[in-house]
């Protein structure tokens, strides 16, 4: 215990992400022994939701001794670097899949992040506005590295003073890991409490990875609910790789290039093994595919170090290795792909579409008619992914409009997570809990409808709990968990809605339109008196 902490005679856990949301996850940890945080994930979605990025932790970062990782996903990883810098010295533990993938990806975080701030404060400086900090850089994200520390999956290991964890088997991406943990109370009525952290839970029979694992017989469980609102029809790789082959094949035949914004760890990888395999089938045309995405491409390469211990991988070669798959790194190369207006396969992060080179790219094909945008993942609310989803004519991309005229489609089959009757399994494989369910990491009405599910499965109402954002719970009381004040930093509706930067984005669009069509001069001066009139009163 560090020195001046106080010594908690409880234990309490704290949701400082990833409650009412599916990004941020954070989970504080105080008990007897000290404290510690289970994840540390970067804000995604509407520019208000990703505000909390920049703001200070909830917790005093000196007093945290630990970090236990469940996978890198920067949704779960994403503030470690920020983390570290605040002044956090202690321990990362996580698998050794999620260390490679980590390696990588941090840094390349930090990239973003200064490039991002780079243009910003160039647009800024235009405006006459304040200049603005990234929230970590890449050399911040390299000390952090230095912290983290590999652990193996089915082994006890004591990380704290009465605290002992064990990582299983999560099935989602490589490393990613459930976290028990057992923790001495002190209370004679109870001097151990075992709480189990769900993470991300992959989908059965998913490309790479054993089914997801677990222990029975606990006291909490903190189980994520993202597609806990949605049962998907159980696709076969087969019948996946036919889904594909139809989509690519429209594409192509449509006369232009498809777009594929894609997830940099596991979902890059599932695709280019689905297309190499459809390739050599011959069901779909060879065509050039373009892997524009420093992360995936290295985060491909941690894929091929690891190929010993997956599943489904072809025996004997390399299925990244084909001649027509090109991994484009620098800006130059990144370019150059512009230059191709036909034919081609362009796979670039980042998935949501909310940062890295895929911008550039949809500034190019969404005014297309002949393009077509493939979606293969979730999309926060608020995020450039989700508005396209939504059907948005015009959308503005670095500080630009854009018409969208391009095909835009989705496909469900390559999701990393668990619909709602695999957890629905995968919970009641885990019986018995003797004290509760938390469902986490989803929205309010994934969420909702799980418990629902739950409910007609025979738990007890008072027996679930949906956190949201900050909510505290002591997990120690005779009769339960037992919710504690705690300061909330954004009320729960914030997460389900466009905030006002996303109407003002739409607000700038529709003047824009309406101006452009008005009939004549008179018109226009009406409308824009109007305006500032409004803006007056």
């Amino acid at each position: 215990m560090k020195g001046g902490e106080e010594k908690f005679m409880s234990v309490r856990v704290q949701f400082c992400g990833a409650a009412g949301t599916v990004t941020g996850s954070c989970y504080w940890i105080t008990c007897p022994g000290g404290q510690f945080l289970v994840d540390c994930g970067l804000f995604q979605g509407t520019k208000t939701v990703r505000e909390l990025n920049y703001a200070s932790f909830p917790f005093d970062v000196g007093q945290i001794e630990f970090v236990l990782l469940t996978h890198a996903h920067t949704d779960h990883s994403g503030l470690l670097p920020k983390l570290t810098k605040a002044g956090f010295e202690g321990r990362i533990f996580a698998t050794g899949g999620s260390r490679d993938l980590l390696t990588y990806m941090l840094p390349d975080s930090g990239y973003i992040q200064e490039t991002e701030v780079q243009r910003l404060n160039r647009r800024n400086a235009r405006r006459g506005r304040p200049s603005v900090s990234p929230i970590y850089t890449r050399a911040d994200a390299e000390v952090c590295l230095s912290q983290v520390h590999a652990v193996e999956f089915d082994r006890w290991q004591t990380v704290g003073d009465g605290i002992r964890v064990r990582f299983w088997n999560a099935g989602h991406i490589l490393g990613s890991a459930l976290v028990e943990l057992e923790i001495e109370t002190g209370k004679r009525q109870q001097p151990t409490l075992r709480l189990l952290f769900s993470g991300d839970i992959g989908p059965d029979n998913k490309l790479f990875h054993r089914d997801p694992e677990g222990p029975k017989d606990l006291d909490y469980l903190f189980c994520e609910a993202t597609y806990g609102d949605r049962p998907r029809p159980h696709i076969s790789v087969a019948r996946r790789r036919q889904e594909l082959a139809r989509e690519v094949t429209a594409a192509l035949d449509h006369g232009g290039n498809l777009l594929i914004p894609s997830f940099a760890v596991e979902r890059t990888q599932e695709l280019l093994l689905d297309l190499s395999a459809l390739m050599d089938s011959g069901a779909i045309a060879e065509a050039p595919i373009f892997l524009d995405s420093p992360l995936a491409i290295r985060a491909t390469k941690v894929f091929e170090s690891h190929f010993d211990s997956m599943e489904d991988v072809p025996a004997g070669r390399n299925p990244f290795g084909r001649d027509n798959i090109h991994f484009t790194e620098t800006p130059e190369e990144s370019k150059a792909i512009a230059r191709i207006r036909s034919g081609a396969i362009i796979m670039a992060g980042s998935g949501m579409c909310d940062a890295g080179r895929i911008r550039h790219h949809l500034k190019s094909h969404l005014w297309r008619r002949d393009s077509t945008i493939l979606f293969v993942g979730y999309q926060a609310t608020g995020t450039l992914g989700h508005l396209l989803l939504q059907g948005k004519q015009q959308v503005r991309i670095h500080g630009r409009e854009i018409a969208v005229k391009a095909v835009i489609r989705k496909t469900d089959s390559y999701s990393a997570h668990a619909d709602q009757q695999d957890l629905l399994d995968w919970i009641d494989n885990r019986l018995p809990l003797r004290k509760g369910l938390f469902l986490t990491h989803g929205s309010d009405d994934s969420r909702a409808t799980l418990q629902r599910k739950l409910l007609e499965a025979g738990f007890a109402d008072d027996d679930i709990f949906l956190p949201q954002l900050d909510d505290a719970m002591e997990l120690t009381g005779k009769q339960g968990p037992r919710k504690r004040v705690s300061k909330k930093r954004l009320p729960p509706e914030t997460f389900a809605h466009l905030d006002w930067h996303n109407d003002y984005a739409q607000l700038v669009i529709d003047l824009q339109k309406a101006l452009y069509t008005a009939t004549d001069d008179r018109k226009r001066e009406a409308i824009l008196r109007d305006i500032r009139k409004a803006l007056d009163e």
